[in-house]
């Protein structure tokens, strides 16, 4: 196969527009959550007999997290009000952070909210929403055709 530069310089070029529409277009969005559009990290996996989602929400209240479960939809969402202010002689700082954040996602499966436990903690909330009954794993022993009460026939 022949060396071909410029297929190269314009594989490099697409890998350059594709990062600057990703992350620097916005790069607040690599270093912290965005209050206005509402991202904030989240881990989400399932185990075999619930739904485990973990989300970062640096700064806020236990009180001020709304959360809700539609169908495959889970929703957070909520509002801080942080405030900061120091008076010294001949100095003076106020710093202040509000706003409201929402994230959707989308369930792997099907879960009872009815039974869902959420805690928060240090600004972590941790939400455990057990799968419904017939999604559940199920494990079907197979056995050997004539085989009847452990013995062959």
């Amino acid at each position: 196969m022949r060396w071909d530069p410029f297929r190269e310089l314009s594989d490099m070029r697409e890998t350059m527009d594709r990062l600057f529409e990703r992350g620097f277009s916005r790069p607040w969005r690599l270093l912290t959550w965005d209050m206005g559009e509402g991202f904030f990290p989240v881990d989400l996996y399932e185990t075999d007999d619930e739904v485990v989602v973990n989300a970062s929400l640096p700064g806020v209240k236990a009180e001020d997290v709304e959360i809700a479960v539609t169908g495959d939809t889970l929703t957070i969402k909520g509002e801080t009000k942080e405030e900061h202010e120091e008076k010294k002689p001949n100095y003076y700082r106020q710093e202040r952070r509000y706003g409201a954040f929402q994230r959707v996602l989308t369930l792997p499966v099907r879960v009872d909210a009815d039974k869902a436990d959420a805690t928060f903690e240090q600004g972590v909330l941790n939400l455990r929403l057990p799968k419904v009954p017939e999604v559940r794993p199920k494990t079907i022993e197979v056995k050997p055709k004539g085989v009847i009460e452990g013995k062959p026939s």
